[in-house]
């Protein structure tokens, strides 16, 4: 089973980019060439990200496997404890899907935090479907 950000969002931020690039080259102000190619290159960068991390987050039998920038994060399901939390700021809500490997007494474990864009899923979702893959319970 695995989970990706979903290649429409991935394509409206690289076209958004692209535009963005566009109106760097046509505007005349300084500034205004400034902040234009600041956010074409966030954009492309985060479309390109979303094109290198694909997928996201996969399940099998082993564990649960993360595409980071750094590489693949293998999580095996003894240890992996998979939880979703939403926060409330600035009168957004927000669902994260939350990967964590620390136990009481291990300070070493690996906490992996993924949002909605990230899975292309709402995490709530997504963490009953780990749950149900878990042949640990």
């Amino acid at each position: 089973m695995t989970w990706t950000t979903r290649m429409n969002e991935t394509a409206a931020v690289a076209v958004l980019g692209a535009l963005l690039a566009a109106g760097a080259l046509l505007v005349d102000d300084a500034p205004g060439r400034l902040l234009l190619g600041v956010g074409a290159a966030l954009s492309l960068g985060q479309a390109a990200r979303d094109l290198l991390l694909r997928p996201r987050l996969t399940a099998g039998p082993d564990g649960v496997d993360v595409r980071r920038l750094p590489g693949r994060l293998h999580l095996p399901w003894p240890q992996l404890q998979v939880s979703v939390r939403e926060t409330r700021r600035l009168g957004m809500r927000t669902v994260t899907l939350e990967l964590d490997t620390a136990s009481d007494r291990d300070d070493d474990g690996v906490l992996v935090v993924l949002g909605r864009r990230d899975l292309g899923a709402d995490p709530r979702e997504v963490a009953r479907r780990l749950h149900e893959l878990d042949p640990t319970g």
